[in-house]
C-alpha cells in the first residue's frame, strides 16, 4: 500500500516516524511523500500542551474531510496514547488508532483491516526499550536525531509524558552505535542526541549514568562531525560530562538545558531538583571550560503560585546570565498532573504578558550576542539554496528548525546541501547571520 505519514511534535516523535518507515518498507509498502498519493494516511500526533493537542486535532480533522471513502485513516502517537478511546468517539472516521508502544503493530493491521471497523492497539510502555524495527535514512540525509531512551522518570509537576511515554528506558549502547554507524555510511554528518532525559542514559540499563561512554564511542565513527545533546537536565550536567564536551572535538559547544524555572519555591513546586544556586553553578562551569559554549534553554511563565516578584527574579536573570538561546512557554494547564489541581491558577492575560517580557529582553539579547560574530569566520552546514542563489545553513551552535540561520551568498560557487563551509560573517540580525563564503571545509 501507499503510506503517507504526518509526524507533528518533538524530535522523538520524528525517530518514531522514520522508524515505522522502514518497517512499513519492510512488509512491503511504500511511503509516499504527498498524501494525494497515499491509500493511507497516518497522523503521529503530539499530546504535551494544549497548543500541540490542538494541532493534532486539526490534522485528523483535516485528513478525515480529505478521505474519499476508501483511504484508511490511521492515528497514532501521543495524543492517542493519552485519549484515544475520546478520539475514536469523536472521530469516526479514524479507522486505526494505536498507541506509542504499538507502532510495530501496523502492517498487521493493516493486513486485517476491515472496512467500518476501529481496529485499536494502545498498550502500557514495555519493562525494556523495544528495538521494533531499522529506520529509514533521516530527510536531510547529512542530519539525524538518534534516540537513546524512551519514557522518564522525572515527576515535574506539569508535564504529561511519564503517564504517556511510561517510565525511563535507556536503549543499549551497541544497538545505538549500530545505528549511528549506519547513519554515517549514508551520509549523515550530525548526530543529534533525544531523548526525554539524555543526561539520565544509561542508569536503570547499566546501573550508573553512562552518557560520557556513548558519547566517547560516537566520537569514535567515521564520517560524523558534530554531536549535538539535547534535553539535558542541569542536576545532571556532571564535571565528567563537561569535560568530555571540552575535550572531544565533534560534540559541538552546545547544550540544551530546560531550566523552566530559576525562583527555588517555584521549582521545589514543580518538582523540580535544581536550585537558583545550582544552575548559575552549571552555566558557571560550562563558560569556563569551553569560552565558546551556547546555551540554549526553556523557561514556563505563569505557573500556579508565581508571583510577580518571583517572575521579576526570573527576568532578571535571564538579563544577567544572556543565555545565547532562549524559547518561553506560558503555562499549561494539563488533566492529570498535579499542577493542574494546585490552586493560584494564574490568569492567561498575565501569562502571556509576562512571557512576551522575557522574549522581547532575549530578542535584545539575542542581537548584542550576534553582533560579536560579525567579522568572525564560522563553518556552516549548507541546507538549501534560495532562487536568487543565496545560501542558507547553520553552524555547530544551532540545532536544526529551533535555532539560527546563516543567509551568505557564494560568488562563482555550487554548494549542495550537506556540504560543509566556512562563512565569514558580515552583518547580524535578532535571530540570523548573514556573511561570505570563504572554502570548503567538506563536500557533500
Amino acid at each position: 500500500m501507499k503510506i503517507y505519514i504526518e509526524t507533528l511534535g518533538c524530535p522523538k516523535n520524528e525517530t518514531d516516524s522514520l522508524q515505522l518507515e522502514g518497517l512499513l518498507e519492510d512488509h512491503g509498502h511504500r511511503v509516499v511523500g504527498e498524501p494525494d498519493d497515499a491509500e493511507v494516511f497516518v497522523v503521529n500526533t503530539c499530546g504535551f500542551i494544549n497548543d500541540a493537542k490542538k494541532e493534532s486535532i486539526d490534522q485528523i480533522l483535516a485528513f478525515a474531510a480529505y478521505k474519499t471513502g476508501k483511504e484508511i485513516l490511521v492515528v497514532t502517537g501521543c495524543l492517542s496514547q493519552r485519549y484515544g478511546e475520546d478520539l475514536t468517539k469523536a472521530i469516526p472516521e479514524i479507522d486505526i488508532l494505536l498507541g506509542v508502544n504499538d507502532y510495530q503493530a501496523l502492517p498487521q493491521m493493516l493486513q486485517e483491516y476491515e472496512k467500518g471497523k476501529v481496529n485499536v492497539a494502545c498498550h502500557p510502555a514495555p519493562s525494556e526499550y523495544s528495538e521494533w524495527g531499522h529506520r529509514t535514512n533521516s530527510s536531510p540525509g547529512y542530519s539525524a536525531y538518534l534516540k537513546i531512551a524512551e519514557g522518564c522518570n522525572n515527576t515535574c509537576a506539569y508535564c504529561v509524558i511519564p503517564s504517556i511515554r511510561g517510565p525511563y528506558l535507556s536503549r543499549k549502547k551497541e544497538n545505538i552505535l549500530e545505528e549511528a554507524g549506519d547513519l554515517a555510511a549514508k551520509g549523515c554528518k550530525e548526530l543529534i542526541l533525544v531523548a526525554q532525559d539524555v543526561t539520565a542514559y544509561g542508569q536503570d540499563l547499566y546501573g550508573e549514568y553512562s552518557l560520557t561512554g556513548l558519547l566517547e564511542a560516537l566520537c569514535q565513527i567515521d564520517g560524523i562531525r558534530w554531536i549535538r545533546l539535547m534535553y539535558c537536565y542541569e542536576d545532571r550536567i556532571t564535571e565528567e560530562l563537561i569535560s568530555v564536551m571540552a575535550r572531544e572535538e565533534k560534540i559541538c559547544h552546545y547544550i540544551d538545558i530546560p531550566l523552566q524555572h530559576v525562583s527555588d519555591r517555584v521549582l521545589r513546586s514543580m518538582n523540580r531538583r535544581s536550585t537558583n544556586a545550582s544552575i548559575r553553578n552549571t552555566i558557571e562551569c560550562l563558560r569556563r571550560a569551553m569560552p565558546d559554549i551556547v546555551i540554549r534553554s526553556t523557561l514556563i511563565t505563569g505557573f500556579p503560585g508565581e508571583t510577580k516578584e518571583e517572575f521579576e527574579e526570573m527576568l532578571a536573570f535571564v538579563k544577567e546570565m544572556e543565555l545565547e538561546r532562549l524559547g518561553v512557554f506560558a503555562y499549561s494547564k494539563e488533566e492529570g498532573t498535579p499542577a493542574a489541581l494546585m490552586k493560584e491558577q494564574v490568569h492567561p492575560r498575565t501569562k502571556n504578558a509576562r512571557r512576551d517580557r522575557i522574549m522581547e529582553a532575549q530578542r535584545l539579547i539575542s542581537l548584542k550576542n550576534n553582533q560579536k560574530k560579525i567579522g568572525a569566520t564560522l563553518e556552516i552546514l549548507v541546507e538549501t539554496r534560495e532562487e536568487d542563489g543565496t545560501y542558507i545553513g547553520r553552524s555547530r551552535y544551532d540545532a536544526p528548525d529551533i535555532d539560527f540561520s546563516v543567509l551568505f551568498t557564494a560568488a562563482n560557487e555550487e554548494l549542495e546541501a550537506g556540504d560543509l563551509v566556512d562563512v565569514k560573517i558580515t552583518d547580524a540580525f535578532d535571530y540570523d547571520l548573514t556573511g561570505e563564503f570563504v572554502k570548503h571545509t567538506e563536500r557533500k
